[in-house]
């Protein structure tokens, strides 16, 4: 059974760089057809995606985020990581990672973290 955990803080302030990682169990994140992915959701607002990261380190993000997100990956602890830098407090959200499996689905979610930009 494939596990996804997201772990960092909950709080960050204004013009930091946001920090989150996702550490995967029961499935080894080098594997293809999957891409292993960051999504969020504002309060009272729908899911976003925000990027994803493959099994040959090709990175993908939203264009309306591209310039502000970095997405790696660590093989050797089958962990990816977001990195959102210069955040205001239009960021905060609850973060989750997931898989999402060629063609077409997400499979397998995180728990989500619920990340708060507050001075």
């Amino acid at each position: 059974q494939v596990q996804l955990q997201e772990s960092g803080p909950g709080l960050v302030k204004p013009s930091q760089t946001l920090s989150l990682t996702c550490t995967v169990s029961g499935g080894s994140i080098t594997t293809n057809l999957y891409y292993w992915s960051w999504i969020r959701q504002p309060p009272g607002k729908g899911l976003e995606w925000m990027g994803a990261i493959n099994y040959s380190d090709r990175t993908f993000y939203s264009p309306s985020l591209k310039s502000r997100t970095s997405i790696s990956c660590d093989t050797s602890k089958n962990q990816f990581t977001l990195q959102l830098s210069s955040v205001t407090p239009e960021d905060t959200a609850v973060y989750y990672c997931a898989r999402y499996r060629l063609p077409n689905e997400y499979d397998y979610w995180g728990q989500g973290t619920q990340v708060t930009v507050s001075s």
